[in-house]
Order: C-alpha cells, then sequence, then structure tokens
C-alpha cells in the first residue's frame, strides 16, 4: 500500500497563520483602536513544550519585528509527556510557581508583550504564572496566543487578569495544535501492532 505524502506540521500550522495576527482586538477596546499597532518597543515572549507555540511565536516575531524571548523554568520539564502533565498538575493544585532560568532585560522598555503558551490541564502552565509574577506589567499590552490540544483556553485568560491586573489584555489568539497525548496514544497502538 503507498502512503501518500501529508503535509508536515510545521506546514499545517505556518499556513494556519494566514490569519492576520492583529485582527484580535479587544472587545472593550474602542473602535479607533481597532486594527492599530500599538506604539513602543513590542517583545514576543513564549513558552513551548512541543514546538507549536514557538512556531507561533517566531511568525509574530518577524511579522512584527518583535523581541524575542524564550520562557524556561530554571529546572526543565521531563522529557516524558505523562510525567511533564502530573507535574503540572501538582504545580497547578499546589499554586507552585517553578524559578525561571532567565529574566526578560529591560522589560520597562516594552509597551507591548506578545505572550504565546501551550493551556496544560485547562489552564496556563504553572511557568507562565511566574513570568506574569516576575514583572510589573501596569500600563503595558498584553496580546496572548495560545495553543490547545482541543479543550480551549479553559482559564487561561483568568488567569493572565489576575496576575497582570493593571495591564490591558486584548483579544488573541488561538489555535488547536496536533495534542501529544494523541500522537504517543497512536504511535503506541502502532508499535503494539508490529510483528517481528
Amino acid at each position: 500500500m503507498a502512503l501518500s505524502a501529508a503535509p508536515s506540521r510545521r506546514a499545517l500550522l505556518v499556513s494556519s497563520l494566514v490569519l492576520p495576527l492583529t485582527a484580535g482586538t479587544s472587545a472593550s477596546a474602542d473602535t479607533a483602536d481597532a486594527g492599530r499597532r500599538p506604539a513602543g518597543k513590542t517583545l514576543v515572549a513564549y513558552f513551548s513544550r512541543s514546538g507549536n507555540t514557538r512556531v507561533i511565536a517566531g511568525q509574530i516575531h518577524r511579522a512584527r519585528r518583535a523581541d524575542l524571548f524564550e520562557i524556561e523554568p530554571a529546572k526543565v520539564y521531563p522529557e516524558d509527556y505523562f510525567e511533564t502533565v502530573e507535574q503540572a498538575r501538582q504545580e497547578r493544585d499546589n499554586g507552585y510557581e517553578p524559578p525561571l532560568k532567565t529574566q526578560v532585560a529591560g522589560m520597562a522598555s516594552f509597551s507591548t508583550l506578545f505572550l504565546g503558551f501551550p493551556t496544560w490541564g485547562e489552564t496556563a502552565p504553572p511557568v507562565i504564572r511566574s513570568f506574569l509574577s516576575a514583572y510589573d506589567l501596569s500600563g503595558k499590552t498584553v496580546i496572548p496566543f495560545v495553543t490547545h490540544g482541543g479543550y480551549g483556553l479553559g482559564s487561561s485568560l483568568s488567569v493572565l487578569r489576575s496576575h497582570a491586573p493593571r495591564a490591558r489584555l486584548v483579544e488573541g489568539f488561538s489555535m488547536q495544535a496536533p495534542q501529544e497525548r494523541q500522537t504517543i496514544a497512536r504511535v503506541t497502538d502502532w508499535l503494539s501492532g508490529l510483528r517481528g
């Protein structure tokens, strides 16, 4: 049986970004603000485990000519997906905010922050809470971009509102991305069916 050539994950993700990233504006924003770029320096900060969010961050970075910063915990999450899920659940349930590996130099100089992350356990990952707690984002425009495995944003936006209460939160971008759990299950089923 011949296999058909399927587009790569990167090609699918990039092609889905044809929608303009600037289209999302806050429902409460004045119509005069719609479509207008925020003034000042822009930072794209993101956390990505599987690479989906990293692809979007790179696209925004290039399109906006913005600075780019990868949010990383000081101690990396386990390589095993299920171990990471369990650790993140415990961190979330205990309100733990893991220390960050590095800090953004000159955060005060940025007026706009594109903040990217995957939804974990129907909320923002604990490391995003750490990132938000590390900075005073008062008066800054925060534009989230979120990837998820089909469960949507969950409570992610309420995490942003509670951890950056004096920031201007603008409606961002979200998309369902290939889910790691589904990939693992399909590959496991395939491997278990191999003979020899």
